[in-house]
């Protein structure tokens, strides 16, 4: 068998030489912090092996960076991911609120159908033409459609125009915001009659020829007289917006918004024509003075 080394068999015991170094450690911390002795020993120690560290430390920083660039990588992808999903649900979303609205105004409109007296025929704008000084829209409906000229043009709030030229598969709309359309209305409050105007302005109208002293009020409420044979009565039409009152002057100036969304909504309704009134011939009124005379010379 082996021997020890010699220096393992002389020499203080283990734990002596443990109290020893302990001893000795605790003496050199004490110094070092009451004198700061060994600030400078300590620091070409840490110079010396400052190699050794960044060594030793560069496969946990290789690792480090290559877990941090897969790992941004992987956000990177997943984000925009994300955004693609966010703009494609974001286009559903608005896409389901245009087909709510749609899907609301189309049952108003069949309301309004059931309701009136005459058929109605529903019909949906195709395009509006690129013509500042007109305020018109095209439908799909035309001649082939049954479509004819006059016809009335609604929405489920009131008013929107009327057909003033068909095609065989179009026809055009003249809205009531035209320069050169005007409706015969009264007012629902009072029943007083005028005629309301287009000015040529997205929803804007006015009534003209109103005297200052008459008995209009902001916020009244126009509908169609029907006295015209063209609307049919009780529409409505329009409502008060601004009344200016000039002493000076001899009319009043009624500004009024469209009862009805003029430029909003896509599907409309056409009304039928109303029947026509039968005129009396000329004739008839022309012969009955000469028989009235002709009766009186006889008595006498």
């Amino acid at each position: 068998m082996e021997m020890a080394p010699r220096f393992f068999r002389q020499g203080p015991s283990l734990l002596t030489r443990l109290i020893f170094f302990v001893v000795l450690s605790l003496v050199l911390m004490a110094i070092d912090t009451r004198f700061k002795y060994l600030a400078e020993i300590r620091q070409a120690f840490s110079t010396a092996i400052y190699p050794i560290q960044k060594l030793a430390n560069v496969p946990s920083t290789v690792y480090g960076r290559a877990s941090e660039f897969f790992l941004s990588h992987g956000l990177v992808e997943e984000n925009e991911h994300l955004k693609q999903q966010h703009l494609i649900d974001s286009g559903q979303l608005q896409r389901l609120h245009a087909l709510q609205a749609e899907n609301a105004q189309l049952r108003n409109l069949l309301q309004t159908a059931q309701r009136m007296d005459g058929q109605a025929v529903m019909a949906e704008i195709l395009h509006v033409p690129r013509d500042p000084f007109n305020r018109k829209v095209m439908l799909d409906k035309g001649s082939q459609g049954g479509v004819q000229p006059g016809q009335v043009v609604v929405d489920d709030a009131g008013v929107v125009g009327q057909i003033t030229r068909i095609y065989p598969w179009m026809s055009e709309v003249t809205l009531i915001t035209d320069k050169d359309h005007s409706v015969p209305v009264h007012v629902v409050r009072n029943g007083l009659r005028s005629v309301v105007s287009g000015t040529g302005k997205d929803g804007a109208l006015e009534l003209r020829y109103v005297a200052v002293n008459t008995d209009i009020q902001e916020g009244d409420l126009l509908a169609t007289s029907g006295i015209d044979g063209v609307y049919p009565p009780g529409l409505p039409v329009a409502v008060v917006s601004r009344i200016e009152r000039n002493s000076t002057y001899v009319f009043a100036r009624v500004t009024c918004t469209p009862a009805a969304g003029v430029g909003n909504n896509r599907q409309l309704l056409i009304l039928s024509l109303l029947t026509p009134v039968v005129e009396i011939p000329a004739e008839v009124l022309e012969i009955k003075p000469e028989k009235k005379k002709r009766e009186k010379v006889g008595v006498r």
